[in-house]
């Protein structure tokens, strides 16, 4: 992704939520979005005052809590572990709010679930922070999906500009950046069901119109109703202009009758690629292994163009019967500038991270 690519999708983005509310392109996120330049980076930032919970992506108390809470529905046949459990975790609202990490900016926030972090300097990083503190000096800054896998060196410049690490969940890692990994038996099925199932490959420019419509229906059938509501809404608006204006590149594999089976799209920041939205027809057989296909080509696309492909959370032993190497992914949160009792109120909310939600994340592989 070149500085002047980077400048065009970093104002994409801000002219799809500047022109109308934020809602329109992601039904349950309410935001502000503005950019920042940072070194020859233009980076989007988004603005939340806390007030009210929204979309994960801006609102920790909701990827912290709200989802451990949905995820104890796997725990239904242990009624009485998982109302203690529920119970504990409702604890964590009021010190969640005391350590105000709700109340944020957020640095290179593209609104997808993994944003890979661009190679900042330590004098540019800690630049920005005193900019953003003067700024807003009520919000913590928060820069999302930093990994032990492939951050290490960002990580450490982060925590010598002053930030903390909060562990955020388990992802997976498939890196072909130098050396491609070992064909394996299951991937090499999944290739062949590409090959051979009979459906029509769509390159992204071959995207319709429609195709987003569908795509968001695909999306919400798998995301929405199969995980949880608590993923973001996207909407086809939101699509659209993210494929037209090269934040996302879409492909997907369709049927016989015209109609998309499958959906994947694809972002890109350096060497690294993930794979936001992913959607399947729900209706037609698992057996015919249309999530596999888009998988297959997800790996495909890595192994071609030589990147590492941030497979994100989720589906822990699809991915790595596939290859995919377990890493912990953390956000940086400063907040040196804010009041005393906040800041130890966001110890404590990483002491408890680090002590039992890594345990918990390795354990349930979340």
């Amino acid at each position: 992704m070149t500085e002047i690519d980077n400048t065009a999708k970093a104002n994409s983005l801000c002219e799809l939520f500047g022109s109308a509310p934020s809602e329109n392109a992601i039904g349950n996120l309410s935001t502000h979005v503005g950019f920042r330049q940072i070194d020859r980076h233009v980076l989007p930032v988004t603005i939340n005052s806390g007030t009210r919970p929204t979309c994960y992506l801006c609102c920790p108390s909701v990827a912290y809590i709200d989802y451990a809470r949905d995820e104890l529905r796997h725990f239904s046949e242990h009624r009485l572990l998982s109302a203690m459990l529920d119970g504990l975790l409702k604890l964590g609202y009021p010190l969640i709010r005391a350590a105000g990490l709700d109340r944020q900016v957020q640095v290179n926030n593209w609104l997808i679930a993994t944003n890979p972090v661009p190679d900042v300097t330590l004098d540019a990083l800690q630049a920005v922070t005193q900019a953003i503190t003067q700024e807003h000096p009520g919000h913590v800054v928060v820069w999302r999906s930093l990994n032990d896998f492939s951050d290490r060196e960002t990580m450490r410049t982060f925590c010598q500009a002053g930030y903390q690490m909060y562990p955020a969940r388990q992802i997976y890692m498939f890196d072909c950046r130098d050396a491609e990994p070992k064909i394996g038996r299951d991937e090499r099925r999944d290739r062949t069901l590409l090959d051979e199932a009979g459906f029509t490959l769509v390159t992204p420019e071959e995207f319709r119109d429609d195709d987003f419509v569908r795509a968001q229906l695909l999306y919400r059938h798998l995301y929405l109703e199969k995980y949880t509501w608590l993923n973001p809404q996207y909407t086809a608006a939101f699509m659209r202009t993210a494929h037209a204006g090269g934040i996302l590149e879409f492909w997907g594999t369709r049927a016989a009758d015209g109609q998309l089976a499958g959906v994947i799209a694809f972002f890109d920041r350096g060497r690294t690629m993930t794979a936001p939205i992913v959607g399947y027809d729900s209706t037609v057989p698992q057996a015919i292994g249309l999530y596999r296909m888009l998988m297959a080509l997800a790996a495909k696309r890595a192994r071609e163009r030589k990147m590492l492909y941030n497979m994100s959370a989720g589906a822990a032993s699809f991915k790595r019967n596939r290859g995919g190497i377990a890493a912990l992914e953390y956000s940086a949160v400063y907040n040196a500038h804010l009041a005393p009792t906040t800041r130890l109120a966001a110890c404590l909310v990483r002491a408890i991270l680090e002590r039992v939600g890594i345990a918990m994340l390795r354990s349930f592989e979340l």
